[in-house]
């Protein structure tokens, strides 16, 4: 197995709108959609539609969402031993807005993403000590992301945390156990307290977290690129200006591809390359796992960008 993604996956309930409604306010929106995700979810796809042996721990609930989702991560070769149900609890749901200019506005639902627990991790420790790379986010309780750092650490497996929801309750001592902290501006911004209006500020608040001890901060900046900060260097790649339809799901999209780059061959700037070029492909599309490329659709977008 190459990757284990411990988290989350959500129904995403998405509406592409001409505009928000006011208080008290019904407008028509054009078009709605529902699809697979949850940041666990796309992030573990996107490794497995690019080729790495992925596994997934993660929690549904019982109700009509569960078995399309698992179905779902089967359809992709994403190993399901360790997804179950959750009795008399719902799958966690997105409520998703899209307007015209391809911003979002997301709600998330936990569900029986919630009772994803330490426990579960231990049940699946034997597949997952084989594993060459674990990816957390926030969607799911944070005792359980610091057991799964524990874990990987206890058995020399790199991590990957994206503080994603962002959480001002993180404690550091076990986020600083992780090998690749990847936030995006504004969970940046909760995160430190500090601006993040230019690529000074990014850096500025990425090394504030390199200080407390993270060894990488890759910050993803949207249509400015990533950044990427360690102790002795800070190296930026541009982004790809592409035609975006839909952002959504565009960061876990970024994540998956490190993910499955970075297990290829231990190269940090070569992943986040390939990654950000997956990311700009995925936003030229609707919807969230479904907008995500094939290996023949990442080669060729790039080819046309040499």
């Amino acid at each position: 197995m190459d990757i284990a993604v411990i988290g989350s996956n959500m129904v995403d309930l998405i509406s592409y709108i001409d505009k928000m409604p006011k208080e008290g306010e019904t407008l028509e929106a054009p078009d709605f959609k529902i699809g697979c995700g949850g940041k666990g979810a796309n992030q573990a796809v996107a490794a497995a539609k690019l080729g790495s042996k992925v596994m997934m721990v993660t929690k549904v609930g019982d109700d009509i969402f569960a078995d399309n989702t698992i179905k779902n991560l089967k359809s992709y070769g994403i190993d399901t031993e360790f997804t179950s149900k959750v009795p008399g609890t719902p799958s966690g749901v997105a409520p998703i807005f899209v307007d015209p200019e391809s911003r979002n506005r997301i709600l998330i639902i936990k569900g029986a993403n919630q009772h994803l627990l330490p426990e579960d991790v231990d049940r699946s420790a034997e597949k997952l000590k084989k594993c060459s790379l674990i990816v957390l986010q926030l969607e799911i309780p944070l005792q359980t992301v610091y057991h799964a750092i524990e874990f990987g650490n206890k058995h020399g497996i790199p991590v990957i945390l994206n503080p994603a929801p962002a959480s001002k309750d993180l404690d550091f001592k076990y986020v600083c156990k992780s090998d690749f902290f990847i936030p995006n501006e504004s969970e940046l911004e909760i995160l430190t307290g500090m601006p993040v209006e230019n690529e000074k500020q990014i850096r500025e608040a990425a090394s504030t977290l390199i200080e407390k001890g993270l060894k990488n901060v890759i910050v993803t900046m949207g249509s400015r690129g990533v950044m990427w900060v360690t102790k002795e260097k800070t190296h930026t790649v541009e982004s790809h200006k592409v035609a975006a339809i839909d952002t959504t799901g565009a960061g876990d999209a970024f994540i998956g591809c490190f993910a499955h780059f970075f297990v290829q061959n231990g190269d940090v700037l070569n992943a986040i390359k390939m990654a950000t070029a997956f990311a700009a492909l995925s936003v030229t599309k609707r919807g969230t796992q479904t907008s995500y490329p094939s290996v023949e659709e990442l080669e060729q977008f790039l080819k046309l960008r040499v």
